[in-house]
């Protein structure tokens, strides 16, 4: 009866964790899109190096078997794992220290009989060394947010579980263990979390002279410290090829009727001004073919540099910004290749207002290395005439005018 009571209560205990775990994630806001809607994944590949932790603490532990009565004895906890995915993990432990419990029978762990309990004291000493499977429910069910002060980690565990006696007592055994349990990670700093290991381990009753089935519940509560770069990067923009369908697409995907009507009347208000642009440029082109090829390249170098902009925490141009590359492509960069030695510079670059600093570099790189290929596959520019750099604009002013490629000669 002992043991179903066990049972029950830990399945309660999993129940109300799975239920509680979606009301902390609700107060989450930093993982979400425009419609509030959760973000998860796809994430760039966890290198080797990466997400791994240790850690250890120090709690208690009550032996249940049938016919004892419980006693509370220390316990100490010893792990070493990684991350693999924000939700799935593994680690290894050493669990271990001593226990003991009240038999109603003399053993060869105590024969001394209590006469105030009118029972045997029986101690003896245990190690566990045990795998775990982890579960992140909390980065599972809310979305992963590496800020998250509380994540909530069920896991099973099995493993090789030897007992021993103490004080000269000549007895020990080996056996097979296994359970579950649940981590509460309460995160510190960037690289440390406060770790409250709550496990219950199921384990033959020979590891005390019993044939009857016993449980470990363990509690113990200690430190965690990560190791290698401790989060991960979620891909939100895959760079391929640009293709009009593929843009009608996403079009459709993200944006509502109302916002494309938008958009199509800022564009003919866009292209109104870059057809009176590209006339002008038109003339000033045809005053220049009759200048010396040193004023000509002159003229590119003096040139204020082109700035060709992106959405935030986007790889991709909009229509928009695709039709003034057009522009710029064809009625600049194509002269200066044909009619000049001049090199042309591809800068991309990001705000660092917003996301980490490993993600606005990835941006920044991504942008430039998107608008190269434009230049050299569609346009037919010379790769050699191109140089791809990337910045990142740590707390700049206008962050929008930070989230662009610059080209200048």
């Amino acid at each position: 009866m002992k043991r179903l009571n066990i049972c029950l209560g830990a399945a309660a205990l999993f129940a109300v964790t799975l239920t509680a775990s979606p009301a902390l994630n609700a107060q989450e806001n930093g993982n979400r899109d425009m419609d509030g809607k959760i973000v998860r994944g796809p994430y760039e590949t966890n290198r080797f190096g990466d997400n791994w932790f240790i850690g250890a603490g120090g709690g208690i532990n009550i032996f249940w078997n049938e016919g004892y009565d419980v006693k509370i004895s220390p316990s100490i906890d010893a792990n070493f794992g990684k991350w693999f995915t924000p939700a799935i993990g593994m680690r290894v432990g050493y669990q271990g220290f001593k226990s003991q419990a009240w038999s109603p029978e003399a053993g060869v762990l105590g024969n001394t009989l209590d006469t105030s309990k009118d029972k045997y004291l029986q101690k003896f000493g245990y190690m566990y060394i045990h795998g775990d499977f982890l579960w992140n429910a909390s980065d599972a069910i809310g979305g992963y947010k590496e800020t998250r002060f509380w994540d909530l980690v069920p896991y099973l565990h099995a493993g090789y579980f030897r007992s021993y006696g103490l004080k000269n007592v000549d007895f020990a055994d080996n056996e097979f263990a296994a359970g579950a349990g649940l981590l509460h990670l309460l995160r510190l700093s960037d690289r440390l979390d406060l770790i409250i290991d709550m496990r219950a381990t199921v384990v033959n009753g020979r590891v005390i002279g019993n044939e009857d089935v016993a449980v470990l519940p363990t509690v113990t509560a200690g430190l965690a410290v990560d190791l290698g770069w401790p989060n991960f990067i979620r891909t939100s923009t895959v760079i391929g090829a640009l293709e009009v369908a593929n843009l009608e697409k996403t079009a459709i995907l993200e944006g509502a009727v109302a916002a494309l009507e938008i958009a199509n009347a800022s564009l003919e208000d866009q292209n109104s001004k870059l057809s009176k642009a590209n006339k002008k440029l038109s003339q000033e082109n045809a005053q220049l073919k009759d200048m010396p090829q040193v004023e000509f390249a002159d003229f590119f170098e003096d040139m204020t540099p082109a700035e060709i902009y992106f959405n935030i925490g986007e790889t991709t141009l909009s229509e928009k910004e695709m039709a003034h590359l057009d522009f710029v492509a064809k009625n600049l960069i194509a002269k200066a290749d044909q009619e000049t030695d001049i090199l042309i510079t591809v800068m991309g670059s990001a705000d660092g207002n917003t996301g980490s600093m490993r993600r606005n570099q990835h941006l920044s790189e991504a942008r430039g290395k998107y608008v190269f290929d434009i230049l050299t596959t569609k346009y037919g520019i010379s790769p050699e005439r191109l140089t791809i750099k990337s910045e990142v604009v740590k707390k700049a002013p206008k962050p929008e005018l930070s989230r662009a490629v610059v080209i200048s000669f």
